[in-house]
Parts: structure tokens; sequence; C-alpha cells
């Protein structure tokens, strides 16, 4: 059972009510960013922020948000992203500890029929590689070279996390940014382009980033926040 203090946040604490009424103030206004419909809906952004509490190793947080997602009408699908997306970009550990999130916020839930495993046809990963990065990234070009199968593995879970997730191929990459954002990773630039090749706007990409705030702070934001300078437009 969560304490009055997990249920309330930071807000619920004695201590910062009574000494800290401008970092309220603060934390407060972000809130209100990430819990109300706006450029991205309410819904997704607890499902967001979930994520990034995972990614943070703070699963209380974490079921407080995907609680409130459920409430907002989040479905048990539309969470899954976040399964898929842990899985491939933190891993087994994390994937496993929101699978307990997942079954504690929405109880049992009949799974659908297993699917076959797809494999990667010859050439199928590098090809996705140029698409999508417009070069063979130095790391998965090592990785090409020295273990292939590795690299059709990674072009695996990339292709699961954004183009075959239930969510859309945008709300992909902007649950990626969020978790990027909340470990203040430099892969944060790459999704960020792959964010608005999808159609997000900055305004949707500053909302989901804003949804690491709660796991992360605000150092979350400083790490992206650079890379939404407006894009030049082409000269006539």
């Amino acid at each position: 059972m969560m304490t009055s203090v997990e249920n309330d946040g930071v807000s619920g604490v004695p201590l910062l009510r009574g000494h800290a009424p401008y970092t309220l103030a603060g934390y407060t206004a972000f809130r209100a960013v990430i819990d109300r419909d706006g450029a991205v809906s309410a819904k997704l952004k607890a499902l967001f922020a979930s994520v990034a509490a995972i990614d943070r190793r703070y699963p209380a947080l974490a079921r407080r948000e995907l609680e409130r997602g459920v409430t907002l009408g989040l479905t048990i699908r539309e969470a899954t992203a976040g399964l898929i997306v842990l899985t491939s970009l933190r891993g087994e550990a994390a994937a496993l500890e929101f699978a307990s999130v997942l079954s504690d916020a929405f109880g049992t839930v009949a799974a659908p029929d297993p699917q076959p495993l797809p494999r990667a046809e010859p050439g199928e990963a590098e090809a996705n590689f140029r698409a999508y990065f417009g070069t063979i990234p130095v790391p998965l070009a090592q990785l090409m070279r020295l273990v292939p199968e590795a690299a059709d593995a990674y072009y695996l879970m990339r292709r699961g996390s954004i183009d075959a997730n239930p969510l859309s191929p945008k709300h992909g990459e902007l649950l990626l940014l969020t978790i990027l954002a909340a470990g203040y990773s430099p892969m944060a630039a790459t999704h960020v382009r792959g964010a608005r090749m999808a159609g997000a706007s900055d305004e949707e990409i500053a909302e989901a980033v804003l949804c690491a705030i709660p796991a992360a702070g605000i150092a979350a934001w400083m790490g992206v926040g650079a890379l939404l300078e407006p894009v030049a437009s082409p000269e006539a």
C-alpha cells in the first residue's frame, strides 16, 4: 500500500511544504503540463512518466503514474508499448519490473496467442539502418562486421520499438525520447530526428521529454531542449 507521500508526491512532504514554496510551485507547474491533455494526451503522458520511472529504478513512482493513466483511459494494449520499448532500450530486468507494474495496474488480463517470431532477411537490417539513420552508424557497422546475427537482432528490436508497437511510430519515438531524456542519453538527438520524421511537432517532443521530470528532475530537459531549435526551412 502506498503511503500518503507516495500518493501526493513531493507536495505531500511537510519539510518541502514548510521551507520550499518556489520548488513546489515550479514542480506543480511541471506536473500541470504532464497531467493534462495537451500536444500529447494525458493518458499517454502518464505512460511515458511511468516508463521513465522504471528507467530510473523507481517502481513506486511507476505504479502511481500508470494507475493514473488507467483512470484516464489508458488500455493494456497501449501500456504494452512501455514493455516493448524497455525490453529493447533497458533490457530484461527493466522489462520484468514494468511487467509487474502492469500486473498491479490492470490485474489479470488475457494475453493474445503467441505470434511466430519474424526473422530478418539478408540485407534487411542494413537497408533499415540506412533508411532511418541516413547512413550506417559506426557501432552498428561494427556489429554487422563482427556479429551479423546480433545486427539482425538489433534491427528486429528497433523495428519492434518504433514500427510494430501498439502505439503509432510517432508516439513510439516520443516514448523512446522520454526514456532517453530520463537517462540523460546522447542518443536523444537521434530520436528527436526520428520523432520529427514520424510527424511529431516540437511541442509534442517537448511534452514527452517533460514526462521524464518526475523521475529524473529538470536536468532531463537540458539534454534535449537544445536540440529543438527550429528546423531551418530550405531556401526557395
